[in-house]
């Protein structure tokens, strides 16, 4: 896909092919998702439980991004993503249910934004007896497979996709996802970080808690006591 890239585009590739992670400071399009996230109330603050029973200070719901609007959005978000971070890939993937709109807004954008013409596909939850049969639609399943998804929570259904990929005889290239909660399992690592040292690929996130804190900081937004919840959260779950 590199090579369809415009020259200038090429370049930043080039450049940073190698990154992984965001940049240190907070850019532009990441603030953009955080707006917007809290705009459509996908990004809330509170008192939320989890389903580890953990007492979570917000609260992010992919699904309220629920407008045309509002997925165009996401999709530049992800397309801007995907392009600095210079991983290279030959397919889109979405994962039913949530990672099927965010894939496909992802791929446009990508056309539009970055002149990427990017095959993508998504998998049904139960095989289909008839027509085309099976669990994908769209594309094959070939080359380096990045899947589009919201977060990574227990790492249960990344792994079914992965298994699925190499099912198909294709490679995972990474994972592309909205938000990272930075935030231990059970022991003392990240779900995403257990991911990205067993596969050996990079888990690519929009934002990440240490973004919405900096966001709360800088704008002096969210309810009264968000930003000291939030700190005190990291402090002690965080990794």
């Amino acid at each position: 896909l590199l090579a369809q890239a415009p020259s200038g585009m090429r370049a930043v590739w080039a450049r940073r092919r190698n990154i992984s992670g965001p940049d240190p400071a907070m850019q532009a399009y990441q603030t953009d998702f955080i707006e917007l996230a809290h705009r459509y109330d996908v990004l809330r603050f509170g008192e939320f439980t989890l389903k580890s029973g953990r007492v979570s200070p917000y609260f992010f719901n992919a699904g309220a991004f629920s407008s045309g609007g509002a997925l165009a959005a996401l999709g530049r978000c992800y397309a801007q993503r995907i392009v600095e971070s210079g991983i290279g890939f030959d397919v889109l993937l979405g994962p039913a249910y949530k990672g099927i709109p965010l894939a496909a807004a992802a791929a446009i954008a990508l056309a539009e934004l970055f002149s990427l013409d990017v095959p993508f596909a998504y998998n049904r939850k139960e095989a289909k007896g008839h027509g085309e049969g099976g669990v994908l639609v769209g594309a094959p399943l070939q080359g380096r497979v990045l899947v589009v998804d919201d977060v990574i929570t227990a790492g249960t259904a990344v792994r079914e996709v992965i298994a699925m990929i190499e099912g198909a005889g294709a490679e995972l290239a990474g994972v592309a996802i909205g938000l990272n909660r930075q935030e231990r399992g059970e022991g003392a690592l990240s779900a995403i970080q257990e991911i990205e040292q067993t596969h050996g690929v990079p888990v690519l996130s929009i934002i990440d808690m240490s973004h919405i804190i900096e966001y709360l900081e800088q704008s002096g937004g969210g309810p009264p006591g968000a930003l000291a919840a939030m700190k005190a959260y990291r402090g002690q779950y965080g990794v």
